[in-house]
């Protein structure tokens, strides 16, 4: 049990940064290249790399190459879960 509150705790505090939880509520729906997320996110693309790959690294994330276009998407279907969970408990419109 320990183990698994341990790996819960790593993965909430990998995706508890702002920009991290920008980029799974744009992730939910589709696949994104990092321009596309930059976009929307309206930062550098070195800094959207930098927080793919803290997500990656987690298992959080994954992407896959078509021609010259690398496409992130969410690989866990409970981040998914967890991201429209969250959209309902905290972003209703008042």
């Amino acid at each position: 049990m320990d183990n698994q509150i341990d790996d819960l705790a790593l993965l909430l505090k990998s995706i508890s940064h702002p920009i991290r939880l920008k980029i799974l509520c744009l992730l939910q729906d589709r696949e994104l290249t990092v321009s596309e997320i930059r976009e929307e996110v309206v930062t550098s693309g070195a800094n959207i790399s930098q927080h793919l790959n803290i997500m990656r690294n987690q298992g959080i994330i994954s992407s896959r190459k078509e021609a010259n276009f690398i496409y992130n998407h969410i690989a866990d279907e409970r981040i998914i879960e967890l991201m429209k969970t969250m959209r309902q408990l905290f972003c209703t419109i008042v």
